[in-house]
């Protein structure tokens, strides 16, 4: 490395002319008489002795000069100013990020967060210093010892119904005035009330929503949604440090949408929470896997899988802290009637059509019967005969026939009486 690309650190008294620039004998003598009688004692040039009778008395106080060389106290100083001035860079462009809440979703987002090399430290009421000492996260149980870290983004990783309380046991004033709240809830609305409610208006307030979990963000983050709301973030550099805290997302990959908690609240209580209603619903039906499982039913295991691992409470905040929630519900009642009802409805009709069917069936063979002529005594007699019973002895009990050969069409009626099977055969 040429020194030259190095800042200049010239002594007290020295003239700008003691930095060799030039390389001509003029400018050599130049710089040997002045520098040398401006020199205090103690200060050197870099190299070794020179002999010059210009120098005078001073002449151990001098080096010879060589060109594209810096005149400076200490050579090294230029080096480490550099090296300093790079790691203050760097660690202004870390954030110091502070998570309330160090359960399974807490220690989800820490991971993430420690390996892009932010200082990432962490309150809860259990005792997570095993967890957090693995993940590379200081881990404080006493929360004015959190507090008093000064962490310049604060996370509440709690669950929806504890927020509150978590928000207002902790000492918020031992926080610095411009500290960023941040909130990772299912619900936006609620939170964002709460925070503007609690938190001093010198407070900035973020309300995030990482639309995955442990579950479902176990591998890749690339395209998952991530949805923001900056509620009161003041401009300058606390929006520089809001925007560096959002780019912790987005540089995983997230899909970054942002959305005012209002609409959000909309969209997740007819998504969010209709699938872990669904969800639930499948998993109380306990179904199992088996041998011959479609892509379809797989899904759906999947999907009893991811929402059976989160808490009841999860799913109780969806329902109570949001107002669209309850709506949603009564749709999804109301869809399953209609298709159970679509159901009934086809299977009524198709019993209706095979009692019509059979009664139709019924009367069509009336009707033939009716159409067909009618049998002679010589055939109920060799009917009978097959059937083993004995020929009728009373002619009175049969109808003998019905003459179809009138001119008129109408029809006639022969008398009814005794005969014998000859005179019925012949007539």
């Amino acid at each position: 490395m040429t020194l030259l690309s190095s800042p200049l650190i010239v002594a007290p008294g020295i003239s700008p002319s003691a930095i060799a620039t030039q390389t001509s004998p003029r400018t050599e003598k130049h710089l040997c008489r002045s520098s040398c009688l401006d020199l205090k004692s103690g200060t050197k040039f870099l190299g070794s002795s020179v002999r010059s009778g210009r120098c005078g008395q001073k002449i151990r106080q001098c080096k010879n000069y060589r060109p594209g060389q810096a005149f400076a106290i200490d050579a090294a100083q230029g080096f480490d100013y550099e090296s300093i001035r790079l790691q203050e860079l760097e660690m202004r462009s870390k954030l110091k990020v502070g998570i309330v809440g160090f359960g399974n979703f807490g220690q989800f987002l820490a991971e993430r967060i420690v390996k892009q090399g932010h200082i990432v430290l962490a309150h809860s009421r259990s005792d997570y210093h095993a967890a957090a000492r693995k993940l590379g996260v200081t881990y404080f149980r006493d929360p004015d010892d959190f507090c008093e870290e000064h962490p310049e983004v604060v996370i509440l990783c709690t669950s929806i119904l504890s927020t509150e309380h978590v928000l207002s046991s902790l000492p918020i004033q031992r926080l610095k005035r411009n500290t960023l709240f941040v909130d990772v809830l299912s619900v936006k609305e609620f939170p964002r009330n709460l925070f503007l409610q609690v938190l001093p208006k010198e407070f900035d307030v973020l309300c995030t929503h990482p639309m995955f979990g442990p579950e479902s963000g176990k591998g890749s983050w690339e395209g998952l949604p991530f949805v923001y709301d900056k509620v009161r973030v003041s401009d300058g550099p606390r929006l520089e440090r809001c925007n560096k805290f959002l780019k912790i997302f987005e540089s995983e990959g997230c899909r970054m949408v942002e959305m005012s908690c209002e609409e959000h609240d909309i969209h997740a209580a007819g998504s969010q929470f209709i699938t872990h209603t669904v969800g639930r619903v499948l998993g109380s039906l306990g179904l199992e896997s088996t041998p011959i499982n479609t892509k379809g039913y797989e899904s759906l295991l999947r999907l009893v899988e991811n929402t059976s691992s989160d808490s009841f409470d999860l799913y109780y905040g969806l329902f109570l802290y949001n107002q669209n929630a309850t709506q949603e519900l009564q749709n999804l009642e109301s869809a399953f009637d209609t298709v159970k009802s679509q159901l009934f409805n086809k299977l009524h009709q198709k019993l209706r059509e095979q009692m019509l069917l059979k009664t139709g069936s019924n009367e069509q063979q009336e009707l033939n019967m009716l159409k067909s002529p009618p049998p002679t005594v010589k055939t109920l007699l060799l009917s009978e005969n097959k059937n083993g019973a004995a020929p009728s002895a009373q002619g009175n009990d049969v109808n003998i026939n019905v003459n179809r050969n009138s001119k008129n069409g109408a029809q006639k009626e022969e008398p009814k009486g005794r005969m014998s099977p000859v005179n019925a055969e012949s007539g």
